[in-house]
Order: C-alpha cells, then sequence, then structure tokens
C-alpha cells in the first residue's frame, strides 16, 4: 500500500551522498507543446543518475555483520556505479559482476569508485546469475537494482521532492510526473510517494515500443517476460520486471505510454536546447513520453514533470542521435519518389517542395523511364509531411513516406543505387533481412558459422552507432528447397531479426 511505502520513502536514507536535485523549468520545450513542463534533474546526480539514491538507501540500512562482509550487484550501467560509490562511501566491500560485453569506458568508472569488476557471461542475466553464486559462496548481500523495497524507497524520495519543491516554487497544481520504466523501481517508488500525499497528481510510466515488459504485465494481469528488448535505451531494457515493482505499479500508475527511439532522440534534442546537457537514451524517455502523452490527450496549460533520470551516454552514440531528432520531432520527412526520366523533371520536382529545405538528397539512374530518389525534407509537423506527399501525389510522382520505415532510416539511405540483377541467377531469391548484432568482437564470425555454406551473401551494410547493438542488413541468396533450413537457422542465430525482403524502400532502390 502506498502509505506503507510513505514512511519507508520519509524515513529514506540517501541524502548522506545523493542530492537534492533541482526542478528546472524547461522555457522552449514548454512553449513547443503548449504546456509547463518542468525537469527533475536526477541527471545532476554524482553519477549522473538516480540510482545512487535506491543503492545507497539499501546498503546504508544492513545491519552491521552484512555490512562488513560486502555487497554485491550485477549490472553495466548507472546501478553499478551507485552500489560502488555507496559502497566505498559507507567503507564496504562491493562486487560488481559485469557481462563480458561490457564498453571498459564502463569497467573503468566502477573500478575508478571502488567497485571490484568481475566479468562473467555475455548478457545480463549470465552475470546476474554468476552474481548469485558469488552472493551465496562469499555471504554477500545482493543489491537489486529495482526489485527491493529499500531500493523502492530511496528512488521514491525523488517524487517527495518534486512536490515540495513545486510547494514551496508555486501553487499551481502539477497535472502529471512522467517516469521511464525499466524494471520499474524509479515508477514504484515515485508513483508510491506521489499517490499517498497527492493522489489527485497522475503518474504516467514511459516505455519504448520494443521494451514494453510492464505495460504487457499490467495488460495481462501477471509479469509477462519479453522474448527481446531494444537495446537504444539500455538502462531500460528490461525484459522480465520486479515481482514488488509491478505490483505497485499495477496498483498506483495511472497509464503507461510508449515512445520510439526517433522520439527519444528528440528528448534528448530537447533538453539540450533548455539545459545544454546531454541525457542518455533511458534518461530522456521522461521527456518523450511527456510530449507524447500531451499530444494524444490535447493537454493545454497543465503543469507536467518529467524526471531526466540520467546521463550516462556513450559520446559515439550522439551522431545517431542527431541524425534521428529532427525526425523524432517529426521536423524532417523522408521520402521515397520516382521521377520521370527526362529533362526539366528534376526542377519540376524541387519547384513541388517550394520554400522547405532539403536536407538529404540520393539519386542514381534507374532507367530511361524513371528515376528513384531518396530525399529528406525539412517541415514543421507530420500534417505538413502528409500533405506534401499528398501534393506529390497529385502531381503524377509516386511517392512513399519513409519517415517510420526503419530500414530506410539505419541502412538504405546509406546505399541508394546499388542493384545487382544477377541475384536471381539460378532461380535463387534473395531473401533481405535485418538484424540486430550484439556489438563486440566474434558476434559477426558467430554468424557466418551458423549459415549455410551453400547461401551467398548478396548485399551487407553495417553501421556502428556507438550503442551496445550494431545493426545489419543482409542479402542473402537461399534455394527456394532449403527455406526450411534458413527458418531454422533464424531459430537458432538467437539475434533478433525482421524480413524485410518485401520491404518498398529495399524494391525501390537496391531490388
Amino acid at each position: 500500500m502506498p502509505s506503507d511505502y510513505l514512511r519507508k520513502i520519509l524515513n529514506a536514507r540517501v541524502y548522506d551522498l545523493a542530492v537534492e536535485t533541482p526542478l528546472d523549468f524547461a522555457p522552449n520545450l514548454s512553449a513547443r507543446i503548449g504546456n509547463p513542463l518542468y525537469l527533475k534533474r536526477e541527471d545532476m546526480q554524482p553519477v549522473f543518475s538516480f540510482k545512487l539514491r535506491g543503492a545507497y538507501n539499501k546498503i546504508a540500512r544492513l545491519p552491521a555483520e552484512k555490512l562488513a562482509r560486502g555487497v554485491i550487484c550485477a549490472s553495466a550501467g548507472n546501478h553499478a556505479q551507485g552500489v560502488a560509490m555507496s559502497a566505498a562511501h559507507l567503507g564496504c566491500r562491493a562486487v560488481i559482476v559485469m557481462p563480458v560485453t561490457t564498453p571498459a569506458i564502463k569497467v573503468e568508472a566502477v573500478r575508478k569508485r571502488g567497485g571490484e569488476v568481475v566479468l562473467a557471461g555475455e548478457s545480463y542475466d549470465e552475470a546476474h546469475t554468476r552474481a548469485r553464486e558469488l552472493e551465496q559462496a562469499e555471504k554477500l548481500t545482493f543489491v537489486h537494482p529495482f526489485d527491493d523495497p529499500d531500493v523502492i524507497a530511496g528512488q521514491g524520495t525523488i517524487g517527495m521532492e518534486i512536490l515540495r519543491q513545486r510547494i514551496l516554487r508555486e501553487h499551481r497544481d502539477i497535472s502529471a510526473v512522467f517516469v521511464a520504466i525499466g524494471g520499474g523501481g524509479l515508477a514504484a517508488g515515485v508513483a508510491a510517494y506521489i499517490k499517498a500525499v497527492r493522489p489527485e497528481t497522475r503518474v504516467i510510466g514511459v516505455e519504448t515500443f520494443d521494451a514494453d515488459a510492464m505495460k504487457r504485465s499490467i495488460a495481462a494481469g501477471e509479469r509477462v517476460r519479453l522474448a527481446q528488448v531494444g537495446l537504444f535505451a539500455d538502462g531500460t531494457a528490461v525484459q522480465f520486471v520486479g515481482e514488488e515493482t509491478f505490483r505497485l505499479c499495477r496498483e498506483l500508475l495511472d497509464d503507461i505510454v510508449l515512445v520510439d527511439t526517433d522520439a527519444a532522440c528528440a528528448a534528448i534534442k530537447d533538453v539540450f536546447e533548455d539545459t545544454r546537457s546531454i541525457l542518455e537514451p533511458s534518461g530522456a524517455l521522461a521527456i518523450a513520453g511527456a510530449k507524447e502523452y500531451a499530444r494524444q490527450h490535447q493537454l493545454r496549460e497543465k503543469t507536467l514533470v518529467a524526471v531526466a533520470s540520467g546521463a550516462n551516454t556513450n559520446f559515439d552514440r550522439l551522431r545517431f542521435v542527431a541524425e534521428r531528432a529532427e525526425i523524432g520531432e517529426q521536423r524532417e520527412a523522408v521520402l521515397a519518389v520516382t521521377l520521370p526520366e527526362r529533362p526539366g523533371a528534376y526542377r519540376e520536382f524541387v519547384s513541388l517542395i517550394g520554400a522547405h529545405s532539403i536536407t538529404e538528397f540520393n539519386y542514381r539512374y534507374h532507367s530511361q523511364v524513371e528515376a528513384h530518389v531518396y530525399v529528406g525534407i525539412q517541415v514543421a509537423n507530420r500534417a505538413e509531411s502528409r500533405a506534401l506527399v499528398q501534393t506529390l501525389q497529385a502531381r503524377g510522382y509516386s511517392t512513399f513516406d519513409l519517415s517510420e520505415d526503419e530500414t530506410a532510416k539505419l541502412h538504405v539511405r546509406h546505399m541508394v543505387g546499388g542493384r545487382a540483377p544477377q541475384v536471381r541467377d539460378g532461380g535463387m531469391r534473395e531473401l533481405v533481412y535485418r538484424f540486430e548484432f550484439p556489438e563486440r568482437p566474434g558476434a559477426l564470425m558467430n554468424f557466418l558459422k551458423q549459415m549455410s555454406g551453400d547461401w551467398n551473401i548478396s548485399l551487407f551494410h553495417y553501421r556502428n552507432h556507438g550503442a551496445d547493438t550494431g545493426r545489419v542488413l543482409v542479402g542473402m541468396q537461399v534455394p527456394p528447397t532449403e527455406m526450411a533450413e534458413f527458418q531454422r537457422f533464424l531459430e537458432t542465430l538467437g539475434y533478433p531479426s525482421w524480413d524485410e525482403s518485401e520491404n518498398p524502400v529495399y524494391q525501390l532502390f537496391l531490388g
């Protein structure tokens, strides 16, 4: 019940180490969405993430004998740094089990905070299993990243600060508070406090479409384990939410809104424009959710708060964020347009675009009859994008809006013009699949070893996005008699995959 957690939150021990972060008004973003939006700046914690609160509250409450033996956790991200810093402050041993695939920069960050790093397994689940083994063998105390009442209570102090800071500053009621959901500890803690003190304030969880374990679990009435999750927002890429966090979120959350990768990138840019700070993708989810919720419900002049939950991002990832932010903000339309191959066609096409700026233009001669172009165009919003498509189609230009097409945005924009008619030689069809590879040595070799030696790779595109996963587009020539074997290959490979063989952008530019 909220009242049980209210007592825990009020008595949480977080301020020995964590700080009370500011509640900052976001003027540019507020003006754009038509609602006053405040950012709860958890990116300003000493470890640049809210995770310090829960970790410290858990460890600080341990009996002296357990504290003397030490603590252990499994994490490759913000929780690892929170546990390491908390333990160091309390003079306690901290063992941090991290997957062997963890980037070196994250491993060193934990070591610098005093954590003993153990590298084990290639995934979080394998690292978690090893941590549990070490917990028993060395009689350590396991610090769960989210499914623990003391951790939840520590995160709940964020909700306490939000209400207190708003009351001290102004007397306008908060309409809704938005929080990102991974395992659910942050959402459960914030909701527990706010619903106990101000039940009329809505608490909205935010997940990505490809990591929506909490939303699916609440809809099903029981915890649902996802077969796979998208890893761009890696801090919230959780396949199975906590038992206690599920109970609290099902009871207390008013809604959960889903956003995509482009929306997260746009939110990172929004926060940068207002604060000159750069959030990590998971840290920006609540802002993306506030924007989407305000749009869906046509909110106007409602006071909204979004928890900016973290800023531990890889620098290399920023080029992907910059590339996708305009699309996420719906300020760029990505179109495939078929032009007649005749003099003046290009000039006529540009005249139809009018005052819109062209952000990207890819073209290659196709035939004596027509040409396909891949073009990016600045627009004010999706309505303007749709109107532009209708204008082009009305003038006889076959036009596809690719703004929501992952294959187009991730791969084909970098490959326009490449064709190979001979891929159908011998009656074999070119199958085109999009894969997500774990970003680690040996991932491609594993793919090639499992693939039949009789299947020729006819297309391959990979681009590093600074993330923990690589995105690959592969074309393969597979004899019709071997389709059953190909399906077994996909099932045993273990990499998320999507069939793009009928994708219109592939047919236009590469097929």
